[in-house]
């Protein structure tokens, strides 16, 4: 079996912990490309499938964007386009779709989990949109399945007490990326900013990276 994982820096695994790398020890027999770009949104990922066509038919592609959609608009830098609003959002998501679709028999679409572990946050308000947006879209292929991480983690965050810390300094992210790739130094940093699920708000620790695979798991052996 030929998986591919297609989306930001959360699937490449970098900063923070691989929840790719715990998949791969879950199936060492399976063949994991992981097609993650730091970054990504749903405009640089449908310019990168343009520009570099998908290379392999794959069995099964998992989908997860959107977070960047809403996270990068609070960095001091914004590397990559994002849709104005959520109706162009909807539009390229859907073309996305379409790309992928020609080269997997089945595609799961991942909604965004989180921006920041405050679930009453603006950007989450905001994610909740793209969520509810990718929800609906995923119900129009009868290929296409969500995997719904926004829900999953609302639950979790809902039972924790955090500090709400959400890094939007480009600089302490590359800090993060650079210094920070052992999963016991990711734990111990994301303990002292007071966060359950992320190194930073945004990527993941051990805990937060298990959660993920296990959730990409049961996706796999339904379709494997």
């Amino acid at each position: 079996m030929r998986v591919g994982l297609v989306g930001d820096s959360l699937t490449e695994g970098r900063p923070g912990v691989s929840f790719a790398k715990i998949l791969q020890e879950y199936y060492p027999h399976i063949t994991f490309d992981n097609l993650g770009k730091p970054g990504e949104t749903i405009k640089s990922l449908h310019e990168r499938l343009i520009k570099t066509p998908i290379a392999f038919d794959y069995d099964l592609i998992f989908l997860w964007i959107g977070v960047n959609d809403v996270y990068s608009k609070l960095l001091s830098v914004q590397a990559q386009p994002v849709t104005k609003d959520l109706d162009e959002f909807r539009e390229v998501f859907q073309k996305v779709v379409e790309i992928v679709l020609h080269f997997a028999k089945q595609v799961v679409i991942v909604s965004p989990a989180f921006a920041g572990e405050n679930v009453n946050s603006t950007p989450n308000s905001d994610l909740k949109d793209l969520h509810e947006t990718i929800q609906s879209i995923s119900s129009n292929y009868p290929q296409v399945h969500l995997l719904d991480l926004y829900t999953l983690f609302k639950k979790h965050l809902g039972q924790v007490k955090g500090s709400g810390y959400l890094n939007t300094n480009v600089l302490r992210v590359m800090v993060d990326t650079l210094f920070y790739k052992n999963p016991k130094r990711i734990d111990r940093l994301s303990m002292k900013r007071g966060l359950h699920f992320t190194l930073d708000g945004i990527h993941f620790n051990s805990k937060g990276a298990k959660l993920v695979a296990e959730e990409y798991a049961k996706m796999i052996d339904r379709f494997s």
